[in-house]
């Protein structure tokens, strides 16, 4: 049996992870399977904060057993496959009871409960897309599910793309959670030098704990790997507050499954996308801070380095018109960009230096620039020239080829840090 639930919270706070941590101490059934945190589309206009829904598998476990958190002093364990079924009648009074309990008031939360996976196009559309409420709910009441919604009921998106979610790749969130909040930097450094399959864990360059989350939560801190048993290690090293409960979670995180291969042309709002082009306008600096640009492809779009995505705006400064890139990012709505996450520079464009005006044919003056991209004019005698008639000479350019990304801070839960993809290489 497969339950799904999604937005118990909100800008004022609240954590839907928090909110399975309360099924599971108060249910009597066992976890098949790790706890599954699915986080969606990134771009969702009404999206509270990670836009992170629920599934959990439930029911008499059978064959390996996993140690996977701790709630109230009892051990959590996951099984690997089911014995017997759960009740859902007895499950949907369980979840129905603690979302009412655990739920912010302006949230919009709603659970769907299932014998059977949903079809994986719903977790794909809401992942990368929008989904509207009636698709959803026309799909669970063919699938003969039972669903609930609360103040609205938007949650019931969540709640089946989670369920709909098939991993093909995955990684692991170690989540604590306590009321007292502190932690030592250097042993969060240790951790993250020691454990080399965790990430995102501190960034360097803005002396920034990584571990923490940014808004008002039950959540004590989070860590992120791709090994299970490295992150229960992980855990060990922390020196700070101790924790109330804790629960491992399969994730979708930093596996940028929210991204597309398309062509400008295709684009649409609120996507998230990979996009291959050359630099068509040079970067400029815009109020706030942000780096704009464009690309093209035989069409053209604007890309955007904005101001919280710090030293990564250094890297995009350095572009030029002619620089071929693979630009990954999510499409606003207005004004029409894409918000890079990160950018591959594929081939660098040869770059020149004017060294010298052009001198004029009939009286051997140096001629003077009548205005950018306008030319130049001999001022004794009024010949004219073009730019490319100027003297150049090729520089080398500090920028090199290779990916780059937004640093940790600025990072978003489903982008994949080139860590990741090195370590998937080897």
């Amino acid at each position: 049996m497969w339950i799904g639930f999604d937005d118990t919270d909100s800008l004022q706070g609240g954590c839907t992870t928090y909110v399975a941590t309360e099924v599971i101490r108060k249910m009597k059934y066992d976890l098949i399977g790790f706890p599954r945190l699915v986080r969606l589309n990134p771009n969702v206009p009404w999206k509270t904060r990670g836009n992170g829904a629920i599934a959990l598998q439930v029911g008499r476990g059978g064959g390996k057993e996993i140690e996977i958190g701790e709630i109230d002093g009892r051990k959590i364990f996951c099984y690997s496959y089911k014995k017997e079924e759960a009740n859902a009648d007895e499950m949907a009074e369980i979840v129905d009871e603690v979302i009412k309990e655990y739920s912010m008031s302006d949230a919009q939360p709603s659970f769907v409960i299932t014998k059977k996976k949903l079809p994986y196009f719903i977790y794909k559309k809401a992942v990368k897309s929008i989904v509207k409420k009636e698709e959803v709910v026309e799909l669970l009441r063919k699938e003969g599910a039972i669903y609930r919604g609360y103040n609205g009921g938007k949650g019931v998106i969540g709640a089946a793309a989670a369920i709909a979610w098939k991993p093909r790749d995955r990684t692991y969130e170690l989540i604590t959670y306590g009321k007292e909040k502190w932690l030592d930097k250097e042993s969060v450094i240790k951790m993250d030098k020691s454990c080399s399959t965790t990430f995102n864990n501190y960034d360097y360059e803005n002396d920034y704990i990584a571990l923490l989350p940014k808004a008002n939560s039950p959540v004590f801190y989070g860590i992120r790997g791709d090994d299970y048993e490295e992150l229960k290690k992980a855990k060990e090293m922390i020196v700070g507050a101790k924790e109330e409960r804790w629960l491992i979670f399969e994730t979708n995180q930093a596996t940028d499954e929210h991204l597309q291969r398309k062509k400008i042309r295709d684009i649409k709002p609120y996507e998230s996308v990979i996009v291959k082009g050359t630099v068509k306008k040079a970067p400029r600096t815009i109020k706030g801070g942000h780096i704009i640009f464009s690309i093209h492809d035989g069409d053209e779009i604007e890309c955007a380095a904005y101001e919280p995505t710090k030293q990564f705006r250094n890297i995009i400064r350095q572009l030029i018109p002619g620089d071929e890139v693979v630009v990954y990012g999510g499409v606003r709505a207005r004004p029409f960009t894409i918000n890079l996450e990160k950018i591959e520079i594929r081939k660098l464009a040869d770059a020149y230096k004017k060294v010298e005006n052009p001198v004029c044919s009939k009286c051997g003056k140096h001629m003077k620039s009548i205005g950018k991209g306008k030319g130049y004019r001999c001022p004794k005698c009024g010949v004219k020239a073009g730019e490319e008639d100027a003297k150049y000479v090729k520089v080398e350019r500090k920028l090199k080829e290779g990916i780059y990304e937004v640093p940790i801070i600025a990072m978003r839960h489903l982008t994949k840090p080139i860590k990741r993809m090195k370590n998937k290489q080897r």
